[in-house]
């Protein structure tokens, strides 16, 4: 087993007034030539985005984009005609493919959205752009892995075009689950959203993450209710 191990405040940070992220690995003009991607896992933004404020219309190609809402609301538009609100409790996925448009807005005057941003390398180049989003109930995840986005089409999750696996879990304190990889090869990278865990003998808090390869298996301990996100990629 390897272990890599990234605290919340070793992360890339960019403050633009109207968007306060963090960034897991190189985005934009943070690079650090030690994080630039775990396996097929290339970005992890962890965004909040100002009332009234949002991205522009921009393009996206041969990625697979996945947002999670934690709080607020966000809407989206695109050239292939979806248009949509996201809240928390919702996923939402695009594969970019062969070219996309969209743009991402937070629509309320008062409230501030946060939310996990992802791009997952897909395992072919110059498919058909597609969209999906799904809202997934926080009470199936309670002391297990819910599976909400997924190449393996398996248990209601949103498709993605790789051998990737993202799961949720809320974790009540003291509980320890276990977790098989999905795929021979694949490493996972454990990201704490809130509360306090050990995996395999690191203790992790809120936003710290954890990536683990060359095994088949890991086990996370709660130290206080926790919420997590794990995302299960072939590392080549």
């Amino acid at each position: 087993m390897k272990k890599i191990l990234q605290r919340a405040n070793e992360r890339g940070h960019a403050d633009h007034g109207w968007l306060n992220a963090h960034h897991s690995f190189s985005f934009a003009s943070w690079y650090d030539a030690a994080k630039v991607h775990f396996g097929m896992l290339r970005v992890l933004n962890d965004d909040i985005v100002a009332p009234g404020e949002g991205f522009g219309s921009h393009p996206h190609n041969d990625m697979e984009i996945i947002t999670i809402i934690f709080e607020g609301a966000l809407e989206h538009k695109d050239n292939m005609g979806n248009g949509s609100v996201i809240k928390p409790g919702d996923v939402q996925v695009m594969s970019a493919g062969t070219g996309v448009m969209h743009s991402e807005f937070n629509p309320s005057k008062t409230e501030r959205v946060n939310l996990f941003q992802l791009w997952i390398f897909p395992k072919e180049k110059g498919i058909k752009p597609h969209y999906d989003q799904k809202t997934f109930s926080t009470a199936d995840r309670i002391n297990k892995f819910q599976p909400v986005a997924s190449g393996f089409k398996k248990d209601g999750a949103l498709y993605i075009h790789q051998d990737a696996l993202l799961s949720l879990s809320d974790i009540e304190k003291g509980k320890t689950i276990s977790y098989n990889m999905a795929k021979a090869g694949n490493g996972a990278y454990i990201m704490v959203i809130n509360g306090k865990v050990e995996v395999e003998g690191e203790t992790l808090s809120r936003r710290d993450a954890l990536g683990i390869y060359e095994t088949e298996s890991f086990t996370i301990k709660a130290l206080e209710d926790s919420q997590l996100l794990v995302i299960d990629v072939p590392m080549n």
